[in-house]
């Protein structure tokens, strides 16, 4: 009982650490960890027969010369340059022309990103010859599985070497000895701090489901070596190799490893899949993006700075090094684990520090890139690259999820490579991904497509009371019996592969007696995503503040002053990981008077449901040319409270559309510099211009008796934690309705819906604050 008591705080500290900023505060009072295990030894230039090979080439024929001083290392798209004199200008030719400028850090290093794969470079400081060149490597070309096998990891911390010789800090936790396996082997992959021998989490979590763990941070974090820079396609190309040398272990299940993690590490493993890593069994990405820009960081064109921005923030100061030139621990930035480890003397991690400097300064980037780039943002885009990902995949997450937003499901559609597309979709915040209502089919598809067995939930019965308690603060759930207790293995896999892919689970929050604990009061299973019955339905905005069934024949018109500043900016106060729990306390306000145009349908005769991403057609003018658009669906009830449903944001110079993409409920928009245009109604101008604004996906259940309700404000006040960079400041916005200006809502309703009869408790929806309707 002790061991399972310890495990819960373990496993709530680790989750609630790794589900979100993941800050690594530094504490020079730690003591130092014990000396671990470093395999390999050393970073060996890999054999492999590369058609690019990752090691220094021969000299070539040519002028009598010498190479530059230092260690130059070509890598994918990249060539790296160590132990050179800090301050030296070196260049970077090809067949003696100079591409590339730069210099040498005071670490003695530099990094040459975005190079052209391919053979004859060289780098040299001004006035040398030089006669040794390099051929950087390409994306296709890989490692043969020598080079994988000839790597050995045994359990604590170990380098895994990738392709370019760079070593990535690796922790293993077996369920039991080496000599017991081998056992189903999951993989955890991010730049928090997977690898820290002390963390704890999913190691704890999945030992006990009998796999064994490897946690691997990112090249430029923790200890592990490189340069750090958000998902560059190198980083995903380590990941081919983190899998790869894995799977060639003794100890690895069928040398088939799966990859697990929320969030971050839950992102990575979409990345990383795309590069199709041969023995990769499958992935279990949840609580994660589709799209960089649009989704997070720049939600309708609008710089998301209340996560987005500090989130990042956390990864560059993460992503410091541990030690200055000299050598000596430095105080600021950095992981406080990689400085216990140096502290207890691995030079390997010391080393691995050589390259900090050389990370790009992400938050000047994000501030000097408003608008979409194709070039850099489309390598960013999961939904532009999950089609490439062949292995079994389940997606797992919540609508109102307070930091990566929700609009993951939009490209459910587009995972076209893989025969084995699952996902389990709700109301919710960002750790419901892992909560006990879908506990149980995350464990069921692991031992089946990881493990290769019968799945059985007589640990996992134990353990998710533990996990929930610490995350959500309750208990007050049940696990399910064994659905496939007496089948055979062939049987429970065709069982599970014959049962709809896409779960949506309703109204969690309100399943037992405990409001907003983790538990849906139904369930309904659907063969594909969007739902093939959805139906498209218009609310159109009309006189009086009205939501009518037909456009109203005459113009008219609605104005509000957008200040963003009428209510608060978020309605959630307190730390990140108290959000999730059951007690949480919202403060969703309405806005001033004078601040929003609302519309507010008749009260419905029927019950509606909808599933799906929706459209505000909205016909706008703006007296200074611009403005931030924020709209909001919510439900006023019977009882006379209002329930938040979900929001979409949109600047409105933003609007030009990707016709091709774009959909009746769900507008795609270019957000491309050159597509960027000012509305065309000033002041005193009576000109409208038709910005459709994308409403992140849900599902709600309207009941009869209740009633529609879009607000349109400047953004703030409807979401937890989410804070925007508005431009607007005070504004007059009109939108025009009817007649000429037919704005209206697109949303996406699902018939056939069999849903519980009564009301849930107002405020019990877990992610969906109520608040007194006002009128």
């Amino acid at each position: 009982m002790q061991r399972r008591a310890g495990l819960a705080v373990l496993l709530t500290l680790g989750l609630l650490a790794t589900a979100c900023s993941a800050d690594d505060d530094d504490s020079s009072d730690a003591p130092p960890v014990a000396p671990t295990t470093v395999s390999p030894a050393g970073a060996a230039p890999p054999t492999t027969d590369l058609a690019t090979p990752a090691t220094v080439a021969p000299t070539e024929t040519g002028e009598p010369g010498f190479e530059t001083a230092g260690v130059v290392t070509p890598g994918v798209e990249q060539l790296t340059i160590v132990n050179h004199t800090p301050g030296t200008e070196l260049t970077l030719f090809r067949a003696g022309a100079p591409t590339a400028v730069g210099i040498v850090d005071a670490y003695g290093s530099l990094l040459f990103r975005n190079v052209e794969p391919g053979p004859g470079y060289s780098v040299a400081a001004a006035d040398e010859n030089v006669s040794i060149t390099h051929t950087v490597l390409d994306r296709t070309t890989h490692p043969t599985q020598a080079f994988y096998a000839e790597q050995r990891l045994v359990p604590g911390l170990n380098y895994i070497e990738m392709r370019d010789g760079t070593t990535l800090s690796a922790n293993v936790v077996l369920p039991g000895a080496i000599e017991d396996g081998p056992y189903p082997t999951v993989v955890e992959y991010s730049g928090y701090t997977p690898a820290d021998p002390e963390s704890v989490g999913f190691k704890d979590l999945f030992t006990q489901l009998g796999y064994a763990y490897v946690g691997v941070n990112m090249r430029g974090t923790g200890c592990s070596g490189g340069s750090f820079r958000y998902f560059e396609y190198a980083q995903s190309l380590d990941g081919y190799d983190v899998i790869e040398a894995i799977a060639a272990q003794p100890w690895v299940f069928e040398n088939r490893p799966g990859m697990v993690g929320v969030s971050y590490p839950g992102i990575s493993q979409l990345f990383v899949a795309q590069t199709q890593p041969p023995s990769l069994a499958a992935i279990t990405p949840f609580s994660v993006i589709d799209d960089s820009y649009n989704s997070t960081l720049y939600p309708g064109g609008l710089l998301n700075t209340g996560f987005a921005v500090d989130w990042t923030q956390d990864r560059v100061d993460n992503g410091r090094p541990a030690i200055d030139p000299e050598g000596n621990i430095v105080d600021e930035g950095g992981q406080a684990w990689a400085k216990d480890q140096i502290r207890a003397g691995d030079t390997a991690c010391a080393e691995n520090q050589s390259l900090r400097n050389q990370n790009p300064d992400l938050i000047t980037e994000i501030f000097e890139s408003p608008f979409y780039d194709s070039a850099q943002s489309n390598e960013l885009s999961p939904r532009l690259f999950v089609d490439k990902i062949t292995v079994p995949t389940f997606v797992a997450g919540a609508w109102q999820d307070e930091q990566t937003g929700g609009r993951f499901p939009t490209m459910l559609d587009r995972f076209t490579g893989t025969d084995h597309l699952y996902a389990s979709l709700m109301n919710g915040l960002h750790t419901d991904s892992i909560g006990p209502a879908n506990f149980p089919r995350w464990i069921e598809f692991l031992d089946l497509f990881v493990a290769e067995r019968v799945p059985t939930l007589d640990t996992a019965r134990l353990l998710a009371p533990l996990l929930a308690g610490g995350i959500f603060g309750t208990t007050d759930f049940e696990i399910p019996d064994d659905r496939f207790a007496d089948m055979t293995y062939d049987e429970a896999l065709a069982a599970f592969e014959a049962e709809p892919p896409i779960r949506v689970l309703f109204e969690q929050g309100a399943g037992n007696d405990t409001a907003r604990a983790p538990v849906p009061r139904f369930v309904e299973a659907f063969d594909a995503w969007p739902i093939p019955t959805t139906e498209p339905t218009d609310w159109w905005l009309g006189q009086d503040g009205r939501l009518v069934d037909a456009p109203e024949s005459d113009n008219g018109q609605a104005a509000y002053l957008a200040l963003p500043d009428g209510v608060p900016a978020t309605f959630y106060e307190g730390n990140s990981s108290d959000i999730w729990r059951t007690d949480v306390t919202w403060d969703w306000q309405e806005p001033a008077p004078g601040t929003a145009a609302t519309f507010l349908s008749d009260p419905l005769n029927d019950t509606v449901t909808m599933i799906g991403s929706g459209s505000a057609d909205l016909w706008v003018n703006s007296n200074l040319g611009d403005t931030d658009l924020e709209v909001t669906i919510s439900e006023v009830r019977p009882d006379g409270q209002e329930m938040y449903i979900q929001s979409g944001w949109l600047r409105a110079s933003h609007r030009a559309l990707d016709d091709e993409l774009s959909t009746a409920l769900r507008p795609a928009h270019t957000h491309l510099e050159s597509d960027a245009e000012a509305l065309t109604g000033g002041e005193g101008e009576q000109d409208f211009d038709l910005a459709r604004v994308e409403i992140f996906p849900f599902a709600h259940v309207f009941r009869a008796g209740s009633q529609v309700r879009i607000s349109i404000d400047a953004p703030g006040g409807n979401r937890p934690v989410w804070v925007f960079e508005t431009i607007s400041n005070g504004e007059q916005v009109t939108i025009g309705f009817g007649g000429d200006y037919p704005s209206k809502i697109v949303l996406p309703v699902v018939p056939d819906i069999e849903a519980p009869v009564d009301f849930p408790e107002c405020g019990a929806l877990r992610g969906q604050p109520c608040r007194p309707y006002t009128g």
